[in-house]
């Protein structure tokens, strides 16, 4: 889904914020495809209303308990784990005023497939959303350049030119069958070749797997 050459794209907003949410909502209303189906402060609601409501997309902000909304603990990484762990088909896009590095890491290994700073311009909220909405992954720049600098610190494991190969096409949000469309190969090979990265890498679900090969330079992101 695309939200401009069908049905609009679905999105709900998770701001501990009341004025930071209706500025979003009224940013995203303006924008042709997209349409807000629903919006909370808090973390405990946000999970239950992504199962009722199932948007394509949910913006997420990261510090939902600064306000206190929150008392229970759930942030928007913790908010992040449970939608995406009880409802298919959500996409999450983290929204924050803070751009740290571990910041990122932590949201991408929760399974968000995007990263936008709230000073940054509206373009780069929208592009994420719609980046997100595809499967793909779409990080602020200020974001992507702590997460690929990060690599050098240390280094890390090899892939395979076949397992690089898969895991590009994974950034760019193909499923486990248009990859083995892609390669020619059989999708069990893909599933087996996905069991060895995840190995390598120390991760567990295909948005972190992303997030660690651009950490370590193995990928880049378009």
């Amino acid at each position: 889904m695309t939200g401009t050459d069908s049905a609009p794209l679905r999105i709900m907003i998770v701001d501990d914020h009341t004025v930071v949410r209706a500025g979003l909502r009224a940013l995203l209303e303006g924008e042709p495809g997209f349409e807000v189906v629903g919006e909370t402060g808090d973390g405990s609601d946000a999970v239950g209303l992504a199962a009722r409501l199932r948007p394509d997309v949910v913006l997420m902000d990261l510090r939902l308990t600064d306000s206190g909304r929150s008392p229970d603990g759930v942030d928007g990484i913790v908010a992040t784990r449970r939608i995406l762990a009880g409802t298919t088909g959500v996409r999450v896009v983290m929204l924050t005023s803070y751009g740290r590095t571990a910041d990122v890491l932590r949201a991408v290994e929760a399974g968000a497939l995007g990263y936008v700073l709230k000073a940054g311009p509206p373009e780069e909220l929208f592009r994420a959303v719609r980046a997100a909405a595809a499967g793909g992954m779409a990080l602020a720049p200020e974001a992507a350049a702590g997460v690929v600098g990060h690599a050098v610190e240390r280094p890390g494991p090899v892939l395979s030119e076949r397992e690089t190969e898969v895991v590009r096409l994974l950034a760019e949000g193909h499923s486990n069958r248009a990859i083995a469309s892609a390669l020619f190969l059989a999708e069990a090979t893909v599933k087996t070749h996905l069991v060895r990265i995840y190995r390598k890498l120390g991760t567990e679900n295909r948005a972190a797997t992303v997030s660690e090969a651009v950490r370590l330079g193995l990928i880049e992101l378009a």
